[in-house]
């Protein structure tokens, strides 16, 4: 019976270790035997140089094809347009502020805007709802956005402020830039003109808010030429009453000429004149908001 254990227990012991370290290693003799064999089965599955497997007969047989890999190239994903929707929609909302087509005091639901558009209610939404954070609409629960009523005396606060802000910046501009930088800005201003001569206040207000942007984009400011075209934009909203004719197309022709006198004085260094020229833009643009 003694045998018969010690057998049963030395039979048993390769897997009683199963989880410890050395774990189904065997001892004395049978661990080297069981290690010699263990390498000539390793070494009869490790491939040698030209893929062949030691001890294989393998010189009729013909070579393995090496398979090139081809990089998996992932397919692109779709672009959402829902972000540039909703930015034409803003686009068209900021236009529609400026030509008087939405007018100050009248409440407009982001459905009917939306079946106007063409497009459904959820970007005109979220259009008003950027337009609230720039003061132009307020939200009406449950009816939608009314724009925002403002008089004679909002418009010359904000006009007084980009006076402060730009006045400094474009007297430092003019002992700084070199004449060439002022006549690329030439077409700019000359756009303006034209912008003026189509009477359309939404086309005029934008060419004139891109030829400030970049006089003052020479200050190599970008907070300042964000703060400037905030103020700009909203000193282009319509007053209380005040519709398309409001301000007519003489008046934006008038307007638009300043532009270039404004780059004649900048180019010559006329510091004097820029700071007359600038000043009665903004007097001018406030009078007649």
């Amino acid at each position: 019976m003694r045998q018969g254990a010690q057998g049963s227990a030395e039979a048993g012991a390769p897997w009683a270790a199963v989880g410890r370290t050395g774990a189904g290693v065997p001892s004395g003799r049978g661990q080297g035997q069981g290690q010699e064999q263990g390498r000539a089965r390793a070494q009869a599955r490790v491939p040698q140089q030209g893929g062949a497997v030691r001890g294989e007969h393998t010189h009729s047989e013909a070579p393995v094809p090496v398979v090139p890999v081809v990089p998996v190239v992932p397919r692109a994903r779709p672009v959402v347009q829902r972000a540039s929707v909703r930015g034409q929609i803003l686009d068209a909302l900021r236009a529609a502020l400026v030509a008087g087509d939405l007018r100050p005091g009248e409440v407009y639901s982001a459905p009917v805007l939306g079946e106007r558009f063409g497009v459904s209610a959820t970007p005109v939404r979220e259009a008003m709802q950027q337009l609230a954070l720039e003061g132009a609409v307020e939200v009406v629960p449950n009816r939608g956005f009314r724009v925002v009523e403002r008089g004679a005396r909002e418009l010359a606060e904000l006009a007084e402020v980009r006076a402060l802000i730009e006045v400094p910046v474009m007297l430092r501009l003019a002992r700084t830039v070199p004449a060439e930088r002022w006549a690329e800005l030439r077409p700019l201003a000359e756009a303006t003109v034209r912008a003026a001569s189509s009477g359309c206040r939404a086309t005029y207000a934008e060419s004139d808010r891109g030829f400030h942007r970049a006089v003052l984009s020479l200050s190599a400011n970008e907070q300042l030429v964000q703060i400037a075209e905030d103020l700009h934009r909203r000193a282009q909203w319509p007053l209380v009453g005040g519709g398309p004719g409001v301000r007519g197309r003489a008046d934006l022709i008038a307007d638009a000429h300043e532009h270039t006198a404004l780059l004649d004085a900048l180019v010559a260094r006329d510091l004097d004149v820029v700071r007359a020229l600038v000043g009665e833009h903004f007097a001018g643009a406030a009078a007649a908001g």
